[in-house]
């Protein structure tokens, strides 16, 4: 007899996607359990002998486990496949990555630097959830010159969508040619947060790259190539 478990870490651990994101595909339908649809959260299912499709697709548990990070650069999407037919993230690792990997969150298609890609999707789960508070850092340069009653206001947190973000760590490294360079820290990840926040104090964002996530650098990791963790930086969001 398998393993049982709930549906959602079955297609975690095929390595599709998040516990998180599998929860949505099963509310959307696209799950199935030996042919039977299923939408309902919490079903459970034994590995190796129940048959779980997504969107018609045979779903195997990956037996080894993919831990990357990759230096995106601007004009990817952080997505398996896109519907306009853009380039994605997976066309720089499929070459060399042959096992299914899936992004860890998201950078927009204009913003560059660091994203971490796996199969293990419990431990995608404790990067990208808000409770364990993973730090990203950024660097953005922005339009017009960051006075420092906007500075604090992004410290203390501004108001994007209608809700307050959390403080962030924010400095002001150069500003030239009426353009400031900042490094920004934050622990959330909502939509497009770092340029939201500062369009909210009037400094739209030129240019923008992530530096870091966790413990994991960015470094000199070349754009558009990857490496793998090491086992210090996967073990540092296991131990979260």
């Amino acid at each position: 007899m398998g393993e049982i478990v709930r549906l959602q870490k079955y297609i975690a651990m095929s390595g599709v996607a998040s516990r998180r994101a599998a929860e949505q595909m099963i509310a959307e339908g696209r799950v199935s359990v030996n042919g039977k649809k299923v939408t309902e959260q919490g079903v459970k299912v034994e590995v190796g002998n129940d048959k779980v499709e997504l969107d018609g697709n045979l779903l195997k548990v990956s037996s080894k486990k993919i831990y990357i990070a990759l230096n995106k650069p601007a004009g990817y999407v952080t997505t398996v496949n896109d519907q306009f037919g853009r380039p994605t993230v997976m066309d720089l690792v499929s070459k060399e990555i042959h096992e299914r990997v899936f992004p860890v969150g998201r950078l927009d298609y204009e913003t560059e630097g660091l994203i971490l890609m796996t199969n293990d999707g419990d431990w995608a789960n404790k990067v990208t959830h808000p409770r364990f508070e993973s730090s990203k850092r950024y660097y953005a340069v922005l339009k017009g010159v960051l006075t420092i009653a906007s500075l604090n206001k992004i410290r203390r947190g501004v108001y994007i969508d209608g809700k307050k973000t959390s403080p962030a760590q924010c400095e002001i490294m150069e500003i030239e040619s009426g353009m400031t360079l900042v490094e920004i820290v934050i622990h959330e990840g909502r939509n497009r947060q770092v340029r939201k926040m500062f369009e909210a104090v009037g400094n739209p964002v030129k240019a923008l790259r992530r530096v870091s996530i966790g413990n994991v650098e960015l470094g000199n990791l070349p754009e558009g190539r990857w490496r793998y963790l090491t086992s210090g930086e996967i073990g540092y969001f296991m131990n979260k």
